[in-house]
């Protein structure tokens, strides 16, 4: 950008408005302000040829900013630099493109402290850094051509914005400075057929989702429903339950959001999520772990869950693999959870049904499947997929699979674990200082 077209700070002062001056002071923080927003008016005047009205947004639905930070990444074409917004202050940064080993560094312009327009849409934003005593922050600024092109823009942002949450998941995670935000693509699909379970609970849960998603509503509206619904599922882990989410996720036309809990969840970031939520509407909100809910923030979570507008169009799924250390009002009071649903072990079908799917049958013939899943009484899904890892491995590298050796070492191994007698064993190995 050429150095004449940036807004330098060393005028700004100088910018003191004289209508407005009071007794004895001079209006200085007005004057600036005033001062930035002509300037940035008039170079987008004399470089598009129209008037642009500064416009104040209200509803803090501001998905414009997270589209323009992809565009500006991307170097889309749709978006154009216009100037830097003061002179000697950052206006460019660096990261990592991508997230693999071949990522590698590259720059792209900062939004603090830049203008850019979408000439199509006659629409410019700003990000003008704000000086502060204790460091510098910023204040978003929207401009226009007219009150039509900035509806025509929002519109065709929020359309924008939903259709790219349907290929990617936005992730909540309370830290300890606030709600930390992210946008995570889904990178493998998991299709409701890759979901074992019981076939009338697998039937009720997608029945649910799909009238819920339905485009006309009917089914509410016939019925007089409020629009929001919950469910909770519950069971030992490795059962299921993430992939169940999985592939409600991937499989409905809507915004999905995980919400993880931590010790560090209070009534700020509950209600910070909830109008994330609200904003994506109609969606589905993932929390996981919810007995990790800490017992300061629980009240709260309930209320929020009362409300009459809070859950307006949103499919709540909470998830926990403790349900006794659920606090019992989530499930006692109708409107909070609607129904609860076990993910129970796999019975001997969905055993025999999971280790065929996974393609066991390149390893072993149809009787030796047979007995495998009899003798894996009381394993999770997650335990017979490490079981067919190992398979898999030993036939790898020896040509043949001792599959029933396999089954006994890995049931000595979970007897360990849930008796807690890993070093019970006597053995001449001594290892330590000998004290004499």
């Amino acid at each position: 950008m050429r150095h004449e077209q940036s807004v330098k700070v060393n005028e700004v002062s100088a910018a003191v408005t004289a209508p407005i001056r009071s007794e004895g002071n001079s209006p200085k923080a007005y004057g600036d302000y005033v001062y930035v927003l002509e300037r940035i008016q008039g170079v987008l005047e004399k470089k598009y040829g129209h008037d642009f009205v500064t416009y104040l947004s209200e509803d803090r639905k501001e998905e414009y900013w997270e589209l323009l930070e992809q565009d500006v990444k991307a170097g889309s074409t749709d978006v154009q630099f216009v100037t830097r917004i003061y002179d000697r202050m950052e206006s460019r940064a660096f990261g990592m493109d991508g997230e693999n080993d071949a990522a590698a560094y590259r720059t792209y312009p900062t939004l603090r402290n830049n203008v850019f327009a979408y000439p199509s849409w006659g629409i410019a934003l700003a990000r003008v850094p704000i000086f502060r005593l204790n460091g510098v922050g910023a204040e978003d600024f929207v401009f226009a051509v007219d009150d039509a092109s900035l509806l025509r823009f929002l519109e065709h942002a929020r359309q924008r914005r939903r259709e790219l949450d349907r290929r990617q998941v936005t992730v909540f995670t309370d830290g300890p400075h606030g709600m930390e935000k992210e946008l995570a693509p889904i990178t493998r699909m998991v299709e409701r057929s890759d979901v074992i379970m019981k076939s009338e609970v697998k039937t009720d849960i997608y029945r649910a989702i799909d009238q819920f998603f339905s485009e006309d509503r009917a089914f509410f509206k016939a019925y007089e429903l409020p629009y929001k619904r919950g469910i909770l599922l519950y069971g030992k882990p490795g059962n299921g339950k993430t992939t169940l989410v999985k592939s409600i996720a991937g499989s409905v036309k809507a915004p999905v959001a995980y919400w993880q809990i931590t010790e560090n969840t209070g009534s700020e970031s509950i209600q910070e999520a909830f109008e994330a939520a609200a904003k994506m509407a109609p969606m589905i909100l993932v929390i996981e772990d919810i007995d990790a809910m800490p017992h300061r923030a629980r009240s709260y979570f309930l209320n929020i869950l009362d409300g009459a507008t809070s859950k307006e169009g949103i499919f709540l799924i909470g998830t926990t693999n403790y349900p006794e250390q659920i606090d019992p009002a989530l499930m006692n009071r109708a409107g909070r959870f609607d129904r609860a649903y076990e993910i129970k072990l796999p019975d001997l079908d969905l055993r025999q049904t999971y280790l065929e799917q996974k393609g066991i049958g390149k390893l072993l013939n149809e009787e030796l499947i047979r007995v495998t899943a009899k003798q894996t009484e009381g394993f999770t899904f997650a335990q017979l997929n490490e079981l067919y890892v190992s398979a898999a491995l030993q036939w790898h590298y020896e040509q043949t699979v001792d599959i029933e050796k396999l089954v006994k070492s890995m049931k000595s191994d979970l007897h360990k674990g849930q008796t807690m007698s890993w070093m019970k064993e006597e053995s001449d190995v001594r290892v330590g200082f000998l004290v004499s």
